[in-house]
């Protein structure tokens, strides 16, 4: 069936441009074939659908966008692309020319991300830098010398980049892009030099092949998309190509960059050109119901550049309209299709306007982000579950599996709400902005790793970023789950995120001309901007934020270089903090703000300023998006922008990607909020975990056996039932890490038990919590092999004699401690309580309590987890979760959504 949404008391203008559009649209309709849906050719025996399970709307009917020249032109034919662009215009030529008044984006540049507070946005550009610079630009190019007949140099890559991948020579493309955005962010010598080479190398491989076509793979793959044939996304990856050469060119001055788009074009408009005269332009559009990527928009840029008909014609030769045209009826129907083979098609629209001022595309870009975020989005701002739209607001539906959120599709939409605020200055577009970059963008890294990624961000409950993604289905993507490889995996979404590190600093200033130059701060990251335009600098600056924090702090620095005159300051006011309580100074002097959401705006003479900005931050909970009233309790917790998470698993071991917690699980992610203050607030059920308690985490280490070689084993709790039990020592950043680390305080004073001047573990009444369930000591939820709520321990120096060791001595009952298994010692063997036996004589001591004694005795060393500046602690109905930004993950178990219980 067929969803539309009202457009009753929508604005007169708006109603007229649809009427207008819907009318252009009926009569070019007019003794035409009526195009075929958006159906992606490569998934048509689904629809979508693939084998999740997942229900959704029928897809939309056949409102169509246009019938263009359905007859067969001759061979021999000239097509005019003047003419033809004029016959699949609306208006049959110009439709308005460039609009104006659009703020601009700071080059970058002019803009430096800055190290202060150590914060994520330098470390992540960092880690990624470290990356590009280890790439080798010979085994990047390793296909495209192969496909050209040039010999080739060192080994390919693997993965999507192997020499049979039919996607093959896409991650070159993002690689140039991702090299020029960096390069243009650091001005990396080294980094130039690696770039510069592998447009070289590509260079040479186009002159080789002296046609114009540049690929990693043969012009036969094109062949089969003109045939309607299995072709995996072949312009998909001509985009990538084109899009980084392009970046190369506008970003790093390379003129060969521009060179070879331009004769690639040529390539590529010859073969459109002779599938439009042997077939029609029909077959062109039901060739193009598969993923071209950003096809149409790499087109308007280069048509920007060159003024050429023939590009501005291919741009809009795919634009898609089996998508875009139900848009501009404002048919909100996309369920079924897969997302991020449409979302690029409407940075492309986004594109048309801004290069010849089509209105309609406004509109359709405006109207798409109205229905994605207000149907289809978690609560990171992010959308897509096993790469598609399902059913709108049937959210809880989709958490149930772990391949939500699609790192490709996070990339394309902040572009998608970066260009409506330069268009409308709205601060929605803003928030969304944030929220998507911090929660969707900022947590794909694993740590400090270089090149280590994932593809997509599970929202689930009881899952993880390392165990993500869908079951082999023997469709493209072929099961990308968990974390990636350096050298051996090279996704797309590999491609898209080291662009997204590489230009952090695109979206924190834009610009607005005039004859008082303007400037808008929308994003709090700790950089520096050389404001030409103004002879100004702005430097700002960020407090880390921690969890007992009440304001987000923020100082801007403003100096000039000493020919600066007149410039208008617009500073965003967060639409999640409140003005009532924010305090904002210039200079120490109290300014008025508007409301949340707007933007403080200063006008002046600017020259060594300091403009300060308090923001209350507090708790709130968002719904998932589902109208279903049964899940109206499914809540998200977020912390000002930053969505928390609760560490957590299901009572099942989730193992596989296949593995769903089907059933949603209550321990998993209930929580209680039934008591007053909690029914009324999140802050009744929700409380900081201050950073001051990392110095009372501990983890308890021992070896099986006494060399230094044999293997090292740490206690932990078991995810499976609760026990403390001996697991083999894990590496950083695991989730292992967080259940061998715990915290020992004394009971019930909450007095740390580890003596602040030695470092050791030591006291009586020592209470031993739980990383992960914070409240909960150990014996109140857990089970080391004894009956009764022994809740507290003695610990003494270690039974075994040896320096830094402790032992754990249950306070009531003396004599008994926890101790190793004395056989079996295996990963996962369960902890005892074991007792001391008496001496075998006066004086002497038999094998039994040489064995006892260092079974019930632990090193003590570093925590393998410390709490999160911004930890809190949730009330559970089964358990208490530890809350941390999801952002701040990396193979940790989790949840996103939480029922909250009121009653």
């Amino acid at each position: 069936m067929t969803r539309r949404r009202s457009l009753a008391g929508g604005a007169a203008a708006a109603v007229v441009v649809l009427a207008a559009a819907a009318s252009a649209f009926l009569s070019l309709l007019d003794g035409a074939a009526a195009l075929h849906l958006c159906t992606d050719r490569l998934f048509n025996d689904t629809q979508g659908r693939h084998s999740d399970g997942l229900p959704h709307l029928n897809q939309a009917e056949e409102a169509t966008w246009m019938g263009l020249l359905p007859r067969r032109a001759g061979p021999r034919d000239e097509l005019d692309w003047l003419a033809l662009y004029r016959s699949i215009t609306r208006g049959g030529g110009d439709v308005g020319g460039e609009p104006a008044g659009f703020l601009s984006p700071a080059s970058l540049h002019d803009v430096r991300v800055d190290p202060y507070g150590a914060n994520m946005y330098w470390q992540g550009q960092q880690t990624n830098l470290e990356y590009l610079l280890y790439l080798d630009p010979d085994r990047l190019t390793w296909t495209f010398r192969q496909q050209a007949k040039l010999p080739t140099v060192g080994e390919p890559y693997g993965g999507w980049e192997a020499p049979d991948g039919q996607l093959r020579g896409h991650f070159t493309g993002h690689y140039l892009s991702a090299a020029a955005h960096m390069w243009a962010s650091t001005h990396n010598d080294a980094l130039r030099e690696k770039m510069t080479k592998v447009v070289d190398i590509l260079y040479s491989c186009q002159k080789k092949m002296n046609t114009g076509y540049l690929s990693a793979y043969p012009e036969s793959m094109f062949d089969a998309y003109d045939e309607l044939a299995e072709a995996w996304s072949p312009y998909y990856t001509i985009h990538k190509i084109m899009q980084g050469l392009l970046d190369q060119y506008t970003l790093a001055g390379n003129p060969k960059g521009l060179e070879i788009v331009v004769w690639m074009t040529d390539y590529f408009s010859t073969r459109v050109k002779k599938l439009i005269q042997e077939y029609s332009i029909q077959r062109h559009w039901e060739a193009i119901n598969e993923e071209t990527g950003g096809f149409n928009d790499v087109m308007y840029q280069l048509y920007a550049i060159t003024k050429n008909q023939k590009h501005l014609t291919m741009a809009h030769l795919f634009d898609k309209p089996c998508f875009l045209g139900p848009l501009g009826l404002h048919d909100d129907d996309i369920s079924g299709l897969h997302v991020n083979t449409h979302v690029p098609v409407i940075v492309g629209a986004q594109k048309r306007y801004e290069v010849v001022g089509d209105q309609l595309y406004k509109e359709i870009a405006t109207f798409f982000f109205d229905v994605v975020n207000s149907s289809h989005t978690f609560a990171t701002g992010g959308t897509s579950t096993m790469e598609h739209w399902h059913d709108p607001k049937r959210l809880v539906d989709e958490i149930k599996i772990s391949s939500n959120e699609e790192t490709c599709a996070t990339y394309n939409l902040l572009k998608v709400s970066r260009n409506l605020f330069r268009w409308t200055k709205e601060g929605k577009y803003t928030d969304h902005y944030e929220r998507l970059l911090i929660n969707g963008i900022m947590g794909n890294q694993r740590g400090k790793e270089p090149g280590v990624m994932i593809y997509f961000l599970p929202m689930g409950p009881g899952r993880s970023k390392s165990i993500s993604g869908m079951p082999t289905s023997g469709l493209p993507p072929k099961n990308p789950g968990g974390w990636g490889n350096a050298n051996a995996t090279f996704w797309c979404c590999y491609g898209t995120g080291i662009e997204s590190f590489s230009k952090l600093g695109d979206s924190i200033y834009f610009l607005e001309e005039g004859e008082i130059p303007g400037l808008y701060i929308i994003q709090y990251i700790p950089s520096t901007f050389d404001w030409k335009a103004a002879g100004l600098t702005v430097k700002q600056q960020a407090k880390p934020l921690s969890s007992t924090d009440s304001h987000f702090e923020v100082s801007i620095f403003i100096s000039s270089k000493g020919d600066a005159r007149p410039a208008n300051v617009n500073v965003r006011i967060p639409s999640w903090t409140s003005v009532d309580g924010a305090i904002a100074t210039l200079n120490g002097q109290k300014l008025n703000l508007t409301s949340a959401g707007g933007f403080l705006s200063v006008t002046k003479l600017w020259g060594d300023d300091t403009l300060s900005l308090k923001f209350p931050i507090t708790f709130r909970t968002e719904p998932i998006k589902d109208d279903r009233p049964e899940y109206s309790s499914i809540q998200a917790v977020l912390f000002g922008p930053h969505l928390l998470a609760g560490l957590t698993h299901g009572n099942q071991t989730v193992k596989t990607s296949n593995d769903s917690n089907s059933g949603l699980t209550p321990g998993v992610w209930e929580v209680n909020a039934t008591h007053a203050a909690a029914a009324v607030a999140v802050a009744g059920w929700v409380t900081p975990v201050s950073q001051s308690l990392n110095s009372q985490l501990v983890t308890l280490t021992q070896r099986d056996g006494d060399a230094q070689a044999a293997a090292a084993f740490v206690l932990s709790v078991s995810i499976a039932d609760g026990a403390l039990t001996m697991q083999e020592s894990p590496v950083a950043g695991s989730d292992a890490c967080v259940h061998a680390t715990f915290r020992a305080y004394h009971s019930p004073s909450g007095a740390s038990a580890i003596d602040a001047a030695t470092g050791r573990l030591q006291g009586r009444d020592v209470a031993l919590e739980p990383f992960d369930r914070p409240g909960m000591a150990v014996t109140d939820a857990l089970s080391v092999g004894w009956p009764g709520p022994a809740t507290r321990f003695n610990a003494v120096a270690g039974l075994d004699g040896l320096p830094g060791t402790v032992s754990l001595e249950l306070a009531t009952r003396p004599g008994c401690f926890v101790a190793a298994p004395t056989t079996a010692y295996l990963a996962g063997a369960k902890a005892q309580v074991s007792c001391r036996k008496p001496t075998a004589a006066a004086g002497g001591e038999d094998d039994d309590d040489t064995a006892f004694r260092r079974a019930a005795s632990f090193t003590q060393a570093a925590p393998l987890r410390l709490y999160h500046p911004l930890s809190f602690s949730a009330t559970g109905t089964d358990r208490n979760f530890l809350l941390e930004p999801l952002q701040s993950l990396q193979d940790e178990f989790y949840t996103v959504y939480f029922n909250v219980l009121t009653k």
